[in-house]
C-alpha cells in the first residue's frame, strides 16, 4: 500500500521531531507537516495525529532543566506544554482552514470497552465533521505504573480504535534494519514485514538520546498492535520538512502488512476475544437485514436477556434461539428492554435522551453467515 491509497491515516509524531533541544517547537517543520496534511485532506483522506512533545515543551517553560524528571514534574510539564502544543497545531492547520480538536487519552480509554466505545465515537464524529483530532496521552493524570511510556503504542491503539487503514510512525530512521545502521555499515534495510518475529525484534536498537522516549522496540510493539487490528504501518524518516509528502512520493520506509482489513480484524476481535454477558433475540426481518450486513435496530429485537452495560458484548440470536453472532451493545440491558420493538425515532422520548439509532452498529458486530442461513430457513 502506498500512503496515497489509504482512506484513514494516523500519523504519530515524536518529541525529537517536533521539539528543539531548547524546548521550542520546530515551527517550520510543523508548518510543512500541516501542508502535507492539507494535501491529503484535499485528496479525500482522513487524518488523525498522535503527537508527543508536551513534556519536552513544558519542562523548559517551567525551568526544569535537562535532568530526569519526577513523575509529578512530568505531569506539571505536560499540563503546561500541552497548551502550547495545541496552539501550535491549531495555528499551523488553521492556515489551511482545517479545524483541530485536542483529545487526551489514558490507557484505560483504549482498553476498557465502554470508554473505548466513547473515545471511538468521538474520534469518528470529529472526522465526520471534517476536523483533525490531535491526540496525546493524558500525562497530567497518568502514573508511572499505567503510562504507555511512549506514544508509538498509543498511536497503534488509536489506529485500531478508529479503524484506520494506515499508521505512519515518523522517526529518526527510515525503517527497520538488520542491525543498527549508525553502528554497522553493513546493516540492510527491510522494506516489507508481514509479521514481527523474534528475529525482527532482535534487530531493534535503543532510543536516540535526548527528548525522545521511544525506540525501535516500541515501534515494533506498535506494529504488533496495528497488525493484529488489520492496520498497515510504516516507519519513515521524519526529520526533514515534508516527511509525509516524501513518503507519499515513495520515500524509503519499512512497511508492515497485515492479513486483514481493519473492520474484519475488529469483528474477529469481537467474535473471538470478548465474553458475552447478555443476549438479544431478533425477528425474521432483522435476521435477514443482519445477513445483508446491516446494523441491528431496536425495532427488530423481540427480547433482551442478561444484565449488561453499554459497550458490553452480547449474543445475537435468531427467532429459533440459534446464536448467529455477537456484538457490542450501544445500550445497557435496562435501556435495551425499554426500547425493544420501537422505532429509532422513539428512543429519545422513551429514554429521555437521544441515544444511538442502532442497538448494535454493524461495525461493532460479528455475524456468522452460515448460522444466519440456517436460522433463516
Amino acid at each position: 500500500m502506498r500512503l496515497t491509497d489509504a482512506k484513514r491515516i494516523v500519523i504519530k509524531i515524536g518529541s525529537a521531531l517536533l521539539v528543539n533541544p531548547d524546548g521550542t517547537i520546530r515551527q517550520a517543520w510543523l508548518d510543512a507537516l500541516a501542508q502535507d496534511v492539507a494535501a491529503f485532506r484535499a485528496a479525500g483522506q482522513e487524518v488523525l495525529i498522535v503527537s508527543s512533545g508536551s513534556i519536552a515543551v513544558g519542562r523548559r517553560i517551567l525551568g526544569l532543566g535537562d535532568g530526569a524528571l519526577k513523575l509529578e514534574e512530568k505531569q506539571a510539564s505536560a499540563a503546561t506544554g500541552q497548551i502550547r502544543l495545541a496552539h501550535a497545531y491549531q495555528t499551523a492547520l488553521a492556515r489551511h482552514e482545517i479545524t483541530v480538536a485536542q483529545i487526551l487519552l489514558t490507557p484505560s480509554d483504549t482498553e476498557e470497552r465502554r470508554r473505548h466505545l466513547n473515545a471511538r465515537a468521538t474520534l469518528l464524529q470529529l472526522l465526520k465533521l471534517g476536523a483533525v483530532p490531535v491526540i496525546n496521552e493524558n500525562d497530567t493524570v497518568a502514573t508511572s505504573e499505567i503510562r504507555y511510556g511512549d506514544n508509538d503504542r498509543l498511536a497503534a491503539r488509536v489506529a485500531t480504535m478508529a479503524s484506520a487503514d494506515l499508521l505512519v510512525l515518523l522517526s529518526d530512521i527510515d525503517g527497520v534494519y538488520t542491525a543498527d545502521p549508525r553502528k554497522d555499515p553493513a546493516a540492510q534495510h527491510i522494506p516489507e514485514i508481514r509479521a514481527v518475529t523474534p528475529e525482527i525484534e532482535a534487530m531493534a536498537g535503543d532510543a536516540v538520546p535526548g527528548v525522545s522516549t521511544g525506540g525501535m522496540i516500541t515501534k515494533l510493539d506498535a506494529a504488533k498492535i496495528a497488525l493484529a487490528g488489520g492496520c498497515r504501518m510504516a516507519i519513515a524518516l521524519g526529520r526533514d520538512d515534508h516527511a509525509l509528502g516524501r513518503l507519499a512520493e515513495g520515500a524509503k520506509a519499512s512497511w508492515f502488512v497485515p492479513s486483514d482489513q481493519p473492520v474484519t480484524a475488529r469483528k474477529r476481535w469481537i467474535s473471538g476475544t470478548l465474553k458475552p454477558v447478555g443476549e438479544v433475540v431478533v425477528d425474521a426481518g432483522a435476521l435477514a437485514a443482519l445477513g445483508r450486513g446491516k446494523s441491528l435496530l431496536p425495532a427488530g429485537v423481540r427480547a433482551v436477556g442478561g444484565s449488561f452495560e453499554r459497550g458490553d458484548a452480547i449474543q445475537i440470536k435468531g427467532p429459533d434461539g440459534r446464536v448467529v453472532g455477537k456484538g457490542l451493545s450501544a445500550y445497557s440491558s435496562e435501556d435495551a428492554i425499554r426500547i425493544v420493538g420501537k422505532r429509532s425515532a422513539e428512543i429519545g422520548e422513551i429514554l429521555g435522551y437521544d441515544g444511538r439509532s442502532e442497538l448494535i452498529h454493524r461495525d461493532d458486530m460479528s455475524i456468522d453467515p452460515a448460522e444466519i442461513a440456517v436460522a433463516d430457513t
